[in-house]
């Protein structure tokens, strides 16, 4: 079984903390999102999906701020404009146990524009800098923000680098920055992450103007390959989809960008391993808080994704038709299709989890 307990961050590596990151994506890295990924890297930092200021204000802090200690290095998302609401949930994120608050500006969903948050706020940064400063002033862990290098049609890169060098000046250090334009009408937020062209370019230049500055880089990041090439300009890099759709991407991310080779001498990871503690974290909630198992097995379909017979076992833990049986005879179901460390063969093509 997996060693589940998480290390003080005086165990870290000397790394930037914001040296490999998983996304926050609305409805997917919720709480039992994150342990899935926390049991394969100890090391990423991993954020909440975007919770808005309102929810927590007037909704159940329970739902949207409970986790895990193991979850840590773990940050809060929010999305919000006004500077007060922000301070004050922020307070709230930091007595949750959370190590970081970041404002989302870049989402570009018309929900979210209603709202007069997420990459619309690009077009104000001195409103972004008292946002900031309100929040840094709540608390004292580390307040940051990630944005776009761009709105709609909008090119320069005086654009990107005056939002980022106004908000620095209200005390935030570090920017993860999509490395695409946000377009506010037009697009519907999938078409916004693949139809805007990627510019990686416009955020290294953007290390270069501010060395001072942690910035990391997010969006079309696929491979530990592209990962490393990236961190020879920036500070970090964020994966979203891909860390989501194929996880065992995160099994190398320890020893290769932390220098954790050991793992304090456990057995070597294995999907079995992992599987199995998820399996015992589905009965403890399913105990603690009623939650069904398939709420959570959701976020692990991509896990065997290259084996053979990943697709069968992924179809046992999506039948639907299996939701009343416990976890353990779902898995007991699941794993005869298993086999370690097999390729797919001809004809089971590894097409990861399906979008959930």
């Amino acid at each position: 079984m997996l060693n589940t307990e998480k290390a003080p961050a005086a165990d870290a590596p000397p790394f930037s903390p914001w040296r490999l990151c998983v996304a926050p994506m609305l409805d997917w890295t919720d709480k039992h999102c994150r342990h899935l990924h926390r049991l394969i890297t100890r090391h990423a930092r991993l954020y909440t999906e975007m919770v808005t200021c309102g929810a927590l204000l007037h909704g159940s802090l329970r739902r949207h701020l409970r986790r895990d200690e193991m979850e840590r290095p773990v940050a809060l998302q929010l999305g919000g404009s006004d500077p007060a609401e922000l301070a004050q949930c922020a307070r709230l994120g930091q007595q949750w146990g959370y190590d970081e608050i970041n404002l989302n500006c870049g989402c570009p969903s018309p929900r979210v524009q209603r709202g007069a948050f997420g990459a619309c706020l690009m077009t104000q940064p001195r409103l972004v800098a008292d946002c900031v400063k309100a929040m840094r002033d709540a608390v004292h862990i580390p307040v940051t923000v990630k944005h776009r290098i761009g709105i709609d049609r909008e090119e320069s890169h005086a654009f990107v680098r005056d939002f980022v060098g106004e908000v620095a000046q209200a005390g935030c250090g570090v920017f993860i920055v999509h490395a695409r334009n946000a377009w506010l009408e037009g697009l519907s937020p999938k078409e916004n992450r693949e139809v805007p062209p990627l510019r990686y370019e416009r955020v290294w230049q953007l290390k270069r103007d501010f060395p001072q500055l942690t910035i990391c880089l997010n969006g079309g990041v696929s491979s530990n390959e592209q990962i490393a090439a990236h961190l020879a300009h920036v500070d970090g890099v964020m994966l979203g989809r891909a860390a989501y759709h194929h996880p065992w991407l995160m099994s190398e991310w320890d020893a290769r960008f932390f220098g954790d080779a050991g793992r304090d001498a456990a057995p070597p990871l294995t999907r079995e391993a992992v599987e199995r503690a998820m399996l015992a974290y589905m009965q403890a909630e399913a105990a603690q808080d009623g939650t069904p198992w398939y709420a959570i097995a959701r976020h692990m379909l991509g896990l065997r994704h290259g084996l053979r017979g990943a697709r069968a076992w992924r179809q046992v833990w999506s039948d639907h038709r299996l939701k009343p049986l416990p976890p353990e005879a779902v898995w007991q179901r699941a794993r005869q299709h298993t086999e370690p460390d097999a390729p797919e063969g001809p004809g089971q093509a590894a097409d990861g989890a399906r979008a959930v």
